[in-house]
Formats: C-alpha cells, sequence, structure tokens
C-alpha cells in the first residue's frame, strides 16, 4: 500500500518549494492541508505509545530489572550522545564564526526577552514529567508524561490476577496493531499534506531570508552533517546496525521531520518503521518516546551554534571555560523542552539572559529559525532511531540481518513477549 511513498513525499517536497516561492500567495492558501496532515499523525502518538510501552514491559511478566536496566542503559548513551553534539557544535562554530561582523543595533531586545521569561528550569522539568490527568497529557500529545503514566500502568499490570491481566494485555496488542494500521492510512495522505506545509514555509518566509544569515544556517548545516558522520555513523558500525538498511528504514521518518519541522508528526512513522526493521517492540516504544526529551543532539547543538552566534554578534569574549559551563546548562535546560512553542528559542533565550549575552540576537535567529529548524529535528528524529537499534544490540545481543535481530520479536509474534 505504502510503495514509492518516499518518492512521492520527494516529489512532493520539490513541488512544494516551487510553489512557495513562484507563488507564495498560493502556498500559504494550501497551508491546511499540511494542517491536516499533522493533525492526523499527531492523533496517532498517544494510542501508539501507550499501547507499545504497555504490551513490551506488561508482556515481559515481572521481568522489572530488564525495564530498569533498559531506562539507565538508554541515559547513559543519551547523554554520551549528547555531550559529543556540544563538542562538535562548539568546535565548529568557533572555527566558522558566524556572528562575527553580524551588527545587532537595529534589532530590539523585546522578543528575546519575552522569551527568556518563559524559560522552563530543571525543577520545572521534573514536575512536568508527572502529568496531573492523563486524559490532560493526553489531549497535549506530552510524549514523556505518556511515558510515565504507561509505564506505571505496565508495571501495575504486571501485578494483577492473570485474567485481567491478559485481557489487558489482548486489548493494548489490539489497539496497538490498529493504531499501526491507521498510521499507513494517513500516510497515504503525506505527500499532499507534506507538500502544502513545505509551501506554506517558504511562502510565509521566502527564500531571501537565507541570504542575511546564510552563514549561521550553513554553520548548523555542517555541525550537524560532521555530527552525523563522526559520532552516529562509528556508533551503528561499532553496534554492527547495517547501516543501508538503516538508511532504507529511516528514510520516511527523516522526510516527514524536515518538511514539517515537528518530531511529533515523524514519531508513529519512526515506532512502525524501527518495529519492522527487527527492534523489539518494548525497546522501540521505550526508547523512542523518551528519547524525544532526552536524546536531542540536534537541538543541542543549535543551542550551542546560536548561543555562540550571539556571544560573536556582540562582541562578547566566551573563553573556553565559560563556553564550557554554558554548554553543560543548556544541554540541562533542553530536557524540558517538550511541549513548549518554539522550545529551542525559549531555552537560547534564557540562557543568553543569564549569561549576560545580547537577547536581542534572538530577533535575528527567529527570522531563519525555521530552516534551522527542519535540519535539527531531522537529526533528532535520526539520531533517536539509531538508539533504539543501538540499545536493542546492547539489550538482546542479536544480530541485525536484513532489518531482522534473531530472536527479536516481530508483531506477528508479539504474544511470545
Amino acid at each position: 500500500m505504502r510503495k514509492g511513498l518516499t518518492q512521492a513525499i520527494v516529489i512532493a517536497l520539490i513541488v512544494g518549494v516551487a510553489i512557495g516561492a513562484w507563488f507564495p500567495s498560493v502556498g500559504i492558501a494550501i497551508e491546511p492541508l499540511g494542517t491536516v496532515f499533522l493533525r492526523m499523525i499527531k492523533s496517532l502518538v498517544v494510542p501508539l505509545i501507550f499501547a507499545t510501552l504497555v504490551v513490551g514491559i506488561a508482556g515481559q511478566g515481572s521481568d522489572m530489572r530488564g525495564v530498569g536496566r533498559l531506562a539507565l542503559r538508554s541515559i547513559i548513551y543519551f547523554e554520551v550522545v549528547t555531550t559529543l553534539a556540544l563538542v562538535i557544535g562548539l568546535f565548529v562554530v568557533d572555527v566558522m564564526r558566524p556572528g562575527a561582523g553580524v551588527s545587532l543595533t537595529a534589532v530590539t531586545s523585546e522578543q528575546g526577552t519575552e522569551l527568556a521569561s518563559k524559560m522552563t528550569t530543571f525543577s520545572g522539568f521534573l514536575e512536568h514529567v508527572v502529568p496531573q490527568s492523563f486524559v490532560d497529557a493526553a489531549a497535549h500529545n506530552e510524549a514523556l508524561q505518556i511515558v510515565f503514566w504507561s509505564i506505571l500502568f505496565a508495571v501495575a499490570l504486571t501485578r494483577v490476577k492473570p485474567t485481567p491481566h491478559s485481557t489487558m494485555l489482548a486489548f493494548c496488542e489490539s489497539l496497538a496493531e490498529v493504531t499501526f494500521r491507521m498510521v499507513d492510512l494517513v500516510m497515504l495522505f503525506a505527500p499532499i499534506g507534506i507538500g502544502a506545509a513545505i509551501a506554506a514555509t517558504i511562502g510565509h518566509h521566502g527564500l531571501g531570508v537565507l541570504g542575511s544569515l546564510g552563514k549561521l544556517v550553513l554553520t548548523l548545516y555542517v555541525a550537524l552533517v560532521l555530527f552525523v558522520v563522526l559520532v552516529l555513523l562509528p556508533v551503528a558500525v561499532a553496534a554492527r546496525v547495517p547501516v543501508r538498511a538503516f538508511l532504507k528504514a529511516i528514510r520516511e521518518p527523516a522526510l516527514i521531520a524536515f518538511s514539517t519541522s515537528t518530531s511529533e508528526a515523524a514519531l508513529p512513522s519512526s515506532l512502525e518503521q524501527m518495529e519492522a526493521f527487527g527492534v523489539p517492540r518494548r525497546i522501540v516504544a521505550f526508547v523512542i518516546p523518551t528519547g524525544y526529551s532526552f536524546n536531542l543532539a540536534g537541538s543541542t547543538l543549535y543551542l550551542a551554534v546560536t548561543a555562540l552566534f550571539a556571544a560573536q554578534a556582540g562582541g562578547v569574549a566566551m573563553p573556553l571555560s565559560r563556553q564550557v559551563v554554558m554548554m553543560l546548562t543548556l544541554m540541562l535546560t533542553s530536557k524540558g523542552v517538550a511541549g513548549v512553542s518554539r522550545a529551542g528559542l525559549v531555552i537560547l533565550a534564557g540562557a543568553l539572559a543569564e549569561f549576560g549575552l545580547p537577547v536581542q540576537a534572538v530577533a535575528l535567529i527567529l527570522g531563519v529559525d525555521v530552516f534551522m529548524d527542519m535540519a535539527r529535528t531531522t537529526v533528532n528524529v535520526v539520531g533517536n532511531c539509531l538508539a533504539s537499534a543501538v540499545l536493542a544490540r546492547w539489550e538482546d545481543r542479536g544480530q541485525i540481518t536484513e532489518g531482522v535481530p534473531h530472536g527479536a520479536p516481530g508483531r506477528d509474534d508479539l504474544a511470545s513477549l
């Protein structure tokens, strides 16, 4: 049913860019088509996370030690990869110096100050993890809150009698299967929705905005490419993840992430494609949604590049020791970006204010942020997909061959969990 979908999405991207550049009014007019697609995709996030996590954890019986081990290994992996992203970001921005020669005199600081006031603290992030209501978390697509509640539910399910346990487990298995089939149906609309979304983006902002701050955008793209080549690729090789098969598996979610600039839109496709790739459902369901808050390597790189861009543009000297302190602060505070509008800019503005850097730089960055968001969101999605494959190898010590790890349960033998 989805044969040729990736090619159709690529064609839609090209057509959408052409429409947005040459007929911006048309691109803006068809924006609702993109909005409809995003809403359909986002409506599937909560049932997918809930059903797959409950089946993955409760299907293990009483092996809660395995769940704790997976959580610990995930956090270790996330933090190591994010730290490497920071190092690459610092190196590239110090070499390319995109802020040198940029004037901030004509830029107002009002917008940056407003965003800085919304910055989420680390304590606020911890409170944000726990939902006041599952219904409220589901209504706002709070992925991390859904993960937290689903884990509690799954652990509780392992402690009930066999009859309610098997009944609820069968329900969640059925819910997961039906939702995956809904993903297939929604993805048939993807070329139209994605083409409309990119046409509206170009129609609103135009390609001309890239001219004035092109070096900043280029710096981020160079840093992201280096991160993929120097970190993600060696990790995949070291974990014996078949790179060619992996790239084929992530084409669809990566294209969705790039064209919509929204990780949520790519989540259902990421879950489905990585399970089809051969990663056990219990690992996919835990690692990818959790990575949306803890494994944001693309966003971390973005914060490193833009923060030092602001310092360079404002003529503020930033010795290496101060850069490291600021980057560690950004790495911690960025864990709370889930669910916050323009989350990267909010964290950036707060950090600039805290370290005495020119907040008005945010207004400049805002002009090209949409183009930077495409790239960082794509790297976030690709990084989370790879994390699930690497942790599958780490956990099960199986081999992913032709997209299927030995001993990894697929959808047909899910009951064996």
